[in-house]
């Protein structure tokens, strides 16, 4: 009985070392987690039992664990590698198969699709024109790699402090654009019109009494003339009132608050009328120098796709030529309640089972999900030295096994020769 107890002892610690040489030959392996070997006694139950004096028969082979530990990064400022700070796995899809990795080095395929090394797909939310997230997280993500139209101004934001310490202009003084003893402040911005062409657009300030200003706004390329603005080549004028303490009143009643609306605007070409919303709704007037802080509105000209970034809670810009950037998709995250308990299939990854639990699809950064590391690949959570620590230690009780099967031969051998 003791040769087989000792081989049992054998078998133990040879899956030991073989436990010991995958983890090392994947110590380089992007999103490899170590394993270790795990073992139980053995008792031989009979009849009555385990018997009290019984002796033990050895070892086996319990478990195979899974240490899903975090692992180091390795930053390559590629904009598709990507890398899991925390709990969670990418979700992959091939012909309706779904697996789940931590190895995020991905790319993009002839038909835009993302795919790993082995050509599965990855999966996400879809975002709508609005670049809202759509979805459930499992649809597989395609990258535009078309152009983005050109599109037309719509709304303007202007903040800016007009000066308390300013002279008013006398009501008889008529605004005059190339005048400027007419205005008193003035500040230029480009809109664009449906084909993505640019147009200036000069507001005009004019101080018409004490806490009170004028706004005209004159935009290049409009058809005055159609507008019936009898010579006048501007708009306004768009009246501005701030309290006592300098802040803008919005008194949208009589339709001169904080928000200037021109529709219908006719443009020489042949394009579509301008309809704009200027919000001054951060203006201030402060006895300091006038001081434009931000102008900003939302319309662009047409743009070719450069490159694509993902951010940390996993949405992907797309990055056009004309600066503009839009949510194109973003890449869910999967947890498992019991994540030790997924089967491991090889080329790094994993797929669901019962006593993982079912699979939990989420965003990145929020709850019990981690961050996405853009630029970044998570490596290999195998630390060397713990492993040859592990191998010396499972070769000594491979050693102690074996010297106990030559032990038992020898007492074996006395017996014999007993005459």
């Amino acid at each position: 009985m003791s040769f087989n107890i000792s081989l049992t002892g054998i078998n133990s610690a040879s899956k030991d070392l073989e436990t010991t040489s995958n983890n090392l030959a994947n110590a380089g392996t992007t999103g490899f987690k170590e394993s270790r070997a795990e073992f139980n006694d053995l008792f031989a139950m009979g009849p009555m039992g385990i018997p009290q004096l019984a002796i033990g028969q050895g070892s086996r082979l319990a478990n195979v664990g899974q240490m899903f530990s975090q692992g180091s990064f390795d930053f390559t400022e590629r904009s598709l590698d990507l890398g899991i700070e925390g709990r969670g796995f990418f979700r992959m899809e091939d012909d309706g198969e779904v697996s789940y990795t931590r190895a995020g080095q991905f790319e993009v395929d002839r038909d835009g699709y993302i795919v790993n090394n082995t050509g599965k797909r990855l999966t996400g939310f879809q975002t709508d024109e609005d670049g809202s997230r759509i979805g459930d997280g499992r649809d597989q993500l395609q990258l535009p790699t078309d152009g983005i139209p050109a599109r037309a101004s719509e709304n303007v934001e202007i903040a800016a402090n007009l000066s308390a310490d300013a002279e008013v202009i006398d009501d008889g003084v008529a605004f005059d654009p190339d005048d400027s003893e007419t205005f008193t402040e003035s500040t230029t911005t480009t809109l664009y019109d449906s084909q993505g062409s640019a147009r200036d657009a000069t507001f005009y300030f004019r101080k018409v009494g004490n806490n009170e200003w004028d706004v005209y706004t004159q935009i290049d390329g409009v058809d005055y003339d159609a507008v019936g603005a009898e010579g006048e080549d501007f708009f306004g004028p768009h009246t501005l009132t701030f309290d006592t303490s300098g802040s803008l009143v919005d008194s949208e009643d009589d339709g001169e608050g904080r928000i200037a609306s021109l529709e219908d605007i006719p443009l020489l070409a042949e394009v579509d009328d301008l309809d704009i919303d200027i919000d001054f709704g951060e203006m201030t007037q402060f006895a300091r120098p006038f001081n434009v802080t931000n102008v900003s509105q939302d319309g662009y000209t047409a743009g070719e796709f450069e490159n694509i970034n993902v951010e940390g809670d996993g949405t992907i810009l797309a990055r056009y030529s004309n600066g503009e950037a839009q949510a194109v998709g973003q890449v869910a995250l999967t947890s498992f309640p019991s994540e030790e308990n997924l089967q491991s299939v090889g080329e790094t990854s994993w797929q669901a089972t019962r006593d993982a639990g079912d699979p939990l699809i989420g965003v990145a950064g929020q709850g019990q999900f981690g961050r996405i590391e853009n630029g970044a690949l998570e490596q290999s959570n195998v630390e060397v030295s713990d492993q040859l620590v592990n191998m010396i230690t499972a070769q000594r009780n491979f050693s102690a096994n074996a010297q106990m099967v030559s032990t038992q031969d020898q007492v074996t051998q006395e017996i014999l020769n007993i005459r």
